[in-house]
């Protein structure tokens, strides 16, 4: 069995490289569970070092508190020290959520400047231009860049594209 790590809430501020404040404000906001009382002492472990490293990573790709607290709700330990490495969230079959383009397929690349783990989808509309659509964006927001890709489509002469 692993020995348990237990910080003080400087220790764990210094590890995941928040200030004692952002701790104490991420416990209140819900974001982390409040810490174990042990005496005087209070005790924070490995999800709460954990939970401090995914937020730092899904802040750094932009995401507001809100979405955070929903993305890590109900997420075990083993899942947030994932998403704390910018690996990809497992999805809701247990596989890892990964573009896999065929070939003709719009590339699956990261737009310019996106942050680590954040997957992109390119729609080349014309010679030059093109849409990114983030991976994880709504069925509704995919379906507008299919749409204006068509739309080109039936504008354009052939090979023009």
């Amino acid at each position: 069995m692993l020995p348990v790590t237990t910080y003080k809430l400087d220790e764990l501020a210094g590890e995941a490289g928040v200030a004692p404040r952002t701790v104490r404000y991420y416990v209140q906001r819900g974001l982390l569970p409040a810490p174990e009382f042990r005496g005087k002492d209070t005790s924070y472990g490995r999800e709460h070092l954990a939970r401090l490293r995914a937020i730092k990573v899904l802040q750094q790709a932009h995401l507001p508190l809100e979405e955070i607290q929903a993305r890590l709700a109900g997420a075990g330990v083993d899942e947030i020290e994932r998403i704390a490495r910018g690996a990809p969230a497992a999805g809701a079959d247990g596989a890892a959520a990964a573009l896999c383009p065929g070939p003709g397929d719009a590339a699956a690349t990261p737009a310019a400047g996106a942050p680590r783990g954040e997957r992109w989808e390119r729609v080349e509309i014309a010679d030059g231009v093109e849409l990114h659509v983030r991976s994880d964006a709504p069925e509704r927001s995919r379906r507008i860049a299919l749409d204006i890709e068509s739309r080109y489509a039936t504008l354009a002469p052939k090979g023009s594209r």
